[in-house]
């Protein structure tokens, strides 16, 4: 093993997984925004900038459920710490001929990151456009999932590059 390679947090020295402990680290702000892409196609997309899918309005709901997800992320991925974000901001883009971009970021003041929050708003609100456009095609793709940037914490500001 390379010695100068980043210690996976979650593995303790005997190779056996662990919640990470965070009791001895002080809260600061911390900001996290993810994205993710939803290739819908030409007609599905028509249908939601009409806002004529049949099981509602389909952005709305991806928002509230993108929302509502960040707030269960320690529910859903076991090693996360319960977090209470203290906002969460789901924005939805149609963007032509045939995507759904969505960008979710989380806020909080805590001990540890709210990337999980954010990647887990992203995902659940792009599987909710799935799910509500799933009657008018079944070959939507979703991806890429992706951390956009990062604010907070002991390793500071951190932000894609491409």
């Amino acid at each position: 093993m390379n010695r100068r390679a980043p210690r996976l947090t979650h593995v303790d020295p005997r190779g056996r997984v662990r919640m990470v402990d965070v009791s001895g680290k002080r809260p600061t702000r911390r900001q996290a925004t993810a994205s993710a892409v939803v290739q819908v196609g030409r007609d599905v997309l028509e249908r939601l900038r009409a806002g004529v899918v049949a099981k509602g309005d389909a952005l709305a709901a991806a928002r509230i459920a993108g929302i509502a997800a960040a707030k269960k992320t320690s529910e859903l991925i076991p090693l996360c710490h319960g977090l209470s974000p203290d906002h969460v901001d789901v924005q939805i883009e149609l963007a032509p001929p045939e995507n759904v971009r969505i960008r979710a970021t989380a806020r909080l003041v805590a001990r540890t990151g709210v990337e999980m929050e954010a990647l887990v708003a992203a995902s659940v609100a792009a599987l909710t456009i799935y799910d509500m456009c799933k009657a008018v095609r079944k070959d939507i793709v979703i991806g890429p999932i992706r951390l956009e940037e990062k604010r907070g914490g002991k390793s500071g500001q951190w932000r894609r590059a491409d």
